[in-house]
């Protein structure tokens, strides 16, 4: 699949409480990340990283991410979930 319009986002996230329940570091998210959009011929824009505590209200990045979205700056948000590509 090829896609030619709009560019996606990359949100790559770990907790800092969470290291034995999330599968993936941030350096391995951002390796299959990069892979998939190789793979499918997708552009990514930029990337969006964070990595903080569940108990901290608020993710900082991805609000600014979603509203680089809102903006129309691109299509869609690539991210892992455990060791899954969405």
């Amino acid at each position: 699949m090829t896609t030619q319009s709009k560019p996606f986002f990359i949100y790559v996230r770990k907790s800092t409480d969470e290291s034995d329940r999330q599968v993936l570091s941030i350096q391995a998210q951002l390796f299959e990340l990069h892979e998939y959009a190789k793979r499918e011929g997708l552009t990514v824009l930029k990337v969006f990283e964070e990595s903080r505590t569940a108990k901290s209200p608020g993710r900082p990045q991805f609000n600014l991410m979603l509203a680089e979205i809102e903006k129309g700056k691109a299509q869609g948000i690539l991210s892992c979930y455990g060791a899954e590509i969405n």
